[in-house]
């Protein structure tokens, strides 16, 4: 089984957040892998990843940071493969990590998904492979019916709900 998305971490303290696209991509059948590393403490291993994983399969990356949040960008840089940035909520609730991920320069865009939202970022990267590939798209679309039931079904056990104003 080779690969087609790459979840990549700052560190290993994201996984919590990031096993939710773990999870998806699991369930989407879509092979994957998952990496640590850091634009700032581990540069040169960033770059060996980035310029090679288009030849090792990868189809699609999900990066995640937090704080100053420059691993997806600095992978953009040096890939032309799409990315999706997934800003993780260590401080400043998020925020800097979110502005720090989507205010990529002109020519150098990243995906960005809302903070902590890795469950998203897997679904977008599914969508991406889903182009070319019509069992993903049933499963995709399959899912989405999942979705609406799950809504409906709230919906009716809301009904069943009683207050004294409550009119439905």
């Amino acid at each position: 089984m080779i690969a087609r998305v790459s979840i990549i971490m700052g560190s290993t303290s994201d996984l919590p957040v990031m096993e939710k696209a773990a999870k998806i991509l699991d369930e989407f059948e879509v092979p994957f892998e998952m990496h640590a590393l850091s634009a700032h403490r581990t540069p040169a291993e960033v770059e060996d990843f980035a310029k090679n994983a288009q030849v090792r399969g990868i189809e699609v990356i999900i990066a995640a940071a937090g704080m100053a949040a420059h691993l997806p960008g600095v992978i953009a840089s040096m890939t032309t493969l799409p990315v999706i940035g997934v800003p993780i909520n260590s401080t400043l609730d998020g925020i800097d990590a979110l502005l720090a991920i989507v205010q990529m320069p002109p020519g150098i865009p990243v995906a960005t998904v809302g903070i902590n939202a890795a469950m998203n970022a897997a679904i977008l990267a599914t969508q991406f492979l889903a182009i070319k590939d019509p069992a993903l798209q049933t499963k995709l679309a399959d899912y989405k019916v999942g979705l609406k039931k799950k809504i409906v079904q709230a919906n009716g056990e809301l009904a069943a709900v009683k207050f004294k104003f409550k009119t439905n």
